[in-house]
């Protein structure tokens, strides 16, 4: 029979407790008692993590405010509490995700479980069962932006990248650290600095504990940036790329966003890497604007710092992966008000309304111009691109249930602002009978816009019959 934990038991060691029995059930042959533990384990940082325990049979108790629901504000009642989108929820812990990453099956984990999972041994995808070539993690970054939004949008706390129990840094990390630096501060020989830098590229994204030596060494970005700028190096693209990918997975470790931000150096070279750098730097860039944007105060440096003109230029112009990091930076920097407006300035309803008609930007873009659409003057400027058209057809077409949801805020934003553009809609409705569908079974917030859509045009209809 498994032990129950004791009520003293803190969320991380209830954690370790469940890993180790996860591990031994993914490893084949556990004893009944070790599935006992894993569900006890279960139950007992569910109740510490989000002070609710299961009912009988499993089922959620504790007066509805169960997983996936928003907390009742202090001293109120919990009203219209909304479910998780389950596509935010990791197949593996059916946690909402914190940092999604991208399987070779193409399936999205939390990359803390993912990885937990590939080092218990297992080569195979947890939901497919298909056989892995590669156990190659890529950022979900377009799913992160969403989660961002969504939680911010319902009162959930937003999910820190990499919410696990804090490290220490190990005599071999910094010493590894040490000796590597070194070549690329103090050696002569272009060669070695070169390889030195790609050595800590491969060390920073393959060994995620590594990351945390930065918080003993907060001065190497700034020192590091500074060897670019020898004559040997500074024309050399490959060098560029490295550096800026180094501080990507750096910035991956919650701790050393703070780090970075406050570098003199760091964001400003970020910039610079994003207008001068090949392809390579310049995405990978993006994605490092993305992951430190994570913070209010990196928000509002990155953006005073000028890098909304060069992400929208490179969400235009840019190959496929870095249009996608490129979005999802300039949506996770749209979350901070003065961001919205150097959006504007810098042409963004226009690149990303172009962005919808590729059909792997259309999500990305929908997410944009929804958390910009309660301004008068981006509404209108999305008008100009035949918004009102576009908007429906993302509605009727896109498989995705966020991007229904963007999609419909944005034509809700249109009507209010225009209601002439209410006629549009109602013709295409009798056709297609879309909000109707999206009121019956759209997410929450998609349903209350599709509703009062529905409800205006019914009024229309009514005094134009009432005036005949």
């Amino acid at each position: 029979m498994a032990k129950p934990a004791p009520a003293e038991e803190d969320a991380a060691a209830l954690r370790r407790r469940l890993r180790r029995s996860l591990a031994a059930v993914a490893a084949g042959g556990a004893a009944p008692d070790v599935f006992d533990e894993a569900a006890a384990a279960l139950v007992a940082l569910r109740e510490a993590e989000l002070g609710v325990g299961l009912g009988p049979g499993g089922r959620k108790g504790g007066g509805g405010g169960g997983e996936g629901r928003r907390p009742a504000a202090e001293g109120q009642q919990e009203k219209d509490a909304f479910p998780v989108p389950p596509q935010f929820l990791c197949p593996i812990s059916s946690r909402i995700m914190s940092d999604p990453v991208i399987v070779a099956s193409g399936q999205t984990y939390d990359r803390q479980f993912i990885e937990e999972w590939f080092s218990a041994g297992n080569k195979l995808c947890p939901q497919t069962q298909q056989t892995l070539p590669d156990t190659t993690l890529i950022p979900n970054h377009l799913v992160r932006s969403m989660i961002l939004q969504w939680c911010t949008e319902n009162g959930f706390n937003l999910p820190s990248i990499e919410n696990q129990e804090e490290k220490s840094v190990t005599n071999s990390d910094q010493k590894t650290f040490d000796e590597i630096f070194n070549k690329i501060t103090s050696s002569p020989k272009r060669i070695e600095i070169r390889q030195a830098i790609k050595d800590l590229r491969l060390i920073t994204r393959h060994n995620s504990d590594f990351r945390v030596v930065l918080g003993d060494r907060p001065d190497s970005i700034s020192q590091m940036i500074s060897a670019q700028s020898n004559p040997r190096l500074e024309n050399d693209p490959q060098v560029l790329e490295d550096m800026v990918t180094i501080i990507l997975n750096f910035s991956l470790h919650d701790s050393n966003k703070k780090v970075i931000g406050e570098d003199r150096e760091a964001i400003p070279f970020l910039i610079w890497a994003l207008k001068s750098g090949d392809m390579g730097s310049r995405g990978n860039s993006a994605a490092a604007i993305f992951t430190l944007s994570a913070l209010d105060s990196n928000k509002e440096k990155i953006g005073e710092l000028g890098a909304m003109g060069p992400l929208i230029d490179l969400l235009d112009n840019g190959n496929i992966i870095a249009k996608k990091d490129a979005a999802s930076a300039i949506f996770s920097l749209c979350l901070l008000h003065e961001n919205k407006s150097r959006a504007t300035k810098n042409r963004i309803v226009d690149v990303a309304m172009r962005a919808m008609d590729d059909q792997l930007l259309s999500d990305g873009s929908l997410a944009i111009l929804a958390l910009l659409s309660s301004n008068h003057e981006v509404v209108e400027m999305i008008n100009e691109f035949n918004g009102t058209a576009c908007m429906l057809r993302a509605i009727r077409e896109s498989e995705c249930s966020r991007s229904k949801e963007n999609a419909v805020v944005v034509l809700f934003a249109i009507c209010m602002y225009n209601r002439t553009k209410l006629k549009e809609v109602e013709a295409d409705e009798k056709i297609n009978g879309s909000l109707a569908l999206l009121a019956q079974g759209g997410t929450s917030r998609a349903r209350r816009k599709a509703t009062v859509l529905l409800e205006k045009m019914k009024r229309n209809m009514h005094n134009r019959h009432s005036s005949c």
